[in-house]
């Protein structure tokens, strides 16, 4: 891989080098490498572009790279891929896409993404997304995450947009029946005249159920950001949405969480935020030699840690 393809990988998954484990790269459209295991099976759909991801029952400790690159400008394409988690198991999936546009055309991904959790199983799925390139043409993505959760189960849902990506519509909808944690951390950053959007639906339909849904972003420049994250209790459950924002410049930033509570036991509680820096956190960090430039990055990197 040449430079540009290596510093996408290193954004978006933090590959250095051949992932340990069961992999797919995906670079323009075509298989840049794939790796399969004894416990875990990567196959090429026949009906419509992308895999198959199939985890046996009770794997442990193993984890599956399926990271993106697009650098053709005027590249654009729509992945399925399909994850089938076997009961009991236990397992960490990094995905991403990252994207280098040196033209004027635009470059897209839309990535749709579906979970079938098997019985007591456990997942923990991070997807980072970023952009760059000298490139007038636009780095959009739209990611859709789609998760069914059997009795028991278990899924951290950690997705983050780094950089550079013009413009995104996200959507996450997450059923679970009885016993399921949920536990989503959505980060974005937006600059420039980039617009973000996300919705999400996470439906608790079983009793004992829990999710936590967290939201932080950072709206820079003249950026655009909607977020609308719902969530019904259909059992005895409980459940808390909670989104703040950093704004500055001339940006816009609408947060408008939902709950719904359908059963009598269900307890949700939603929380929002918007407001910008502290001055007094500026000035602290001044105090220690930072100048207000440092001081701003380093108050931004730590809200979106």
């Amino acid at each position: 891989m040449n430079s540009i393809e290596k510093n996408l990988l290193v954004q978006i998954a933090d590959l250095h080098e051949t992932p340990i484990g069961a992999y797919n790269i995906r670079e323009d459209g075509a298989a840049a490498g794939r790796k399969s295991t004894a416990n875990i099976e990567i196959t090429t759909k026949t009906d419509k572009p992308g895999i198959d991801i199939r985890i046996k029952p009770h794997t442990k400790n193993e984890s599956v790279h399926i990271p993106v690159i697009i650098t053709k400008t005027g590249y654009t394409e729509i992945v399925y891929n399909d994850f089938y988690i076997g009961e009991g198991a236990d397992v960490l999936i990094v995905a991403g896409c990252g994207i280098h546009n040196s033209g004027c055309d635009t470059s897209q991904h839309d990535g749709v993404h579906t979970f079938y959790l098997g019985r007591g199983s456990r997942v923990r799925y991070v997807e980072k997304h970023y952009g760059e390139g000298e490139g007038t043409g636009e780095r959009i993505m739209n990611p859709n995450t789609i998760i069914y959760m059997e009795e028991g189960s278990y899924v951290e849902l950690e997705t983050a947009q780094i950089r550079g990506v013009d413009s995104t519509k996200r959507y996450t909808k997450i059923e679970a029946s009885a016993d399921c944690e949920v536990f989503v951390t959505e980060r974005l950053l937006t600059h420039g005249k980039q617009t973000a959007v996300s919705e999400m639906d996470i439906n608790m339909n079983g009793a004992g159920g829990k999710a936590k849904v967290v939201s932080r972003s950072v709206a820079q420049d003249e950026s655009a950001q909607t977020f609308y994250p719902r969530m019904s209790g259909n059992a005895p459950c409980f459940g808390h949405v909670q989104c703040d924002s950093i704004i500055m410049g001339n940006a816009k930033v609408r947060s408008i969480p939902e709950i719904a509570a359908n059963n009598v036991d269900a307890q949700l509680v939603h929380e929002a935020a918007i407001g910008r820096i502290a001055g007094d956190q500026l000035l602290k960090l001044m105090t220690l030699g930072l100048t207000s430039e440092e001081a701003e990055d380093k108050i931004l990197s730590g809200f979106l840690k």
